[in-house]
């Protein structure tokens, strides 16, 4: 299983996809290209509406977490910042 930078980043990728594959279906029955059939129209708008709903609360959980993460950092490096370190001469010379 590849590992992402972000945990949302395969939902938020699903969710582009199911937009854009249930838009295509959505624009193949309006156009005539495919047979109209309820059942068909019904799943590409769900996959529109679903696509929709993931990627964009998944784009905000990661903004939010991206936010976190550099306020933790900037944390982190302001206590390392206020540790009296001293540096421990070589062994070998």
């Amino acid at each position: 299983m590849p590992r992402f930078a972000t945990p949302g980043i395969p939902v938020l990728l699903a969710g582009r996809i199911a937009v854009a594959g249930g838009g295509v279906v959505l624009i193949a029955g309006l156009v005539g290209a495919i047979q109209f059939d309820p059942s068909v129209i019904a799943v590409a708008v769900a996959a529109v509406l679903g696509g929709i709903v993931a990627a964009g609360s998944n784009r905000s959980t990661a903004i939010e977490a991206m936010h976190e993460l550099t306020a933790a950092e900037a944390k982190r490096a302001a206590l390392i910042g206020q540790i009296d370190l001293r540096l421990v001469p070589d062994r070998d010379g």
